[in-house]
């Protein structure tokens, strides 16, 4: 009878099991933070370096937004005027603007 009882009483407990965890869903602490606090990607304001190549012989490019241009060129009415290792400058009558290939993250 005593050995009937501990079999039951084994059951019972494996029946009342925990259910199973998603470990697909976010933490719960995450639903605690207001959605202004998450953190959106930068993204950054008018052109933007993408590469720029200064070769041996005085050549010197750079990529703008997918676009291709060399010093003296133009870029959405900007010339370029100079490239650096890590930036260019372009310049649209008296305005220079410099894009730099690894720009700082806006401050927020």
């Amino acid at each position: 009878m005593k050995r009937l009882f501990c079999i039951a009483l084994l059951l019972a407990g494996a029946a009342r099991a925990q259910t199973l965890v998603d470990p697909t869903q976010p933490p719960p602490e995450s639903r605690l933070l207001p959605a202004a606090a998450t953190d959106a990607p930068v993204v950054p304001k008018g052109p933007q370096l993408q590469s720029v190549l200064i070769g041996s012989h005085g050549r010197q490019v750079a990529v703008i937004d997918g676009q291709t241009v060399r010093k003296g060129e133009k870029f959405n009415g900007a010339v370029l005027v100079e490239v650096r290792k890590n930036q260019v400058v372009l310049q649209n009558g008296r305005n220079k603007q410099v894009l730099t290939l690894f720009p700082e993250p806006a401050a927020k």
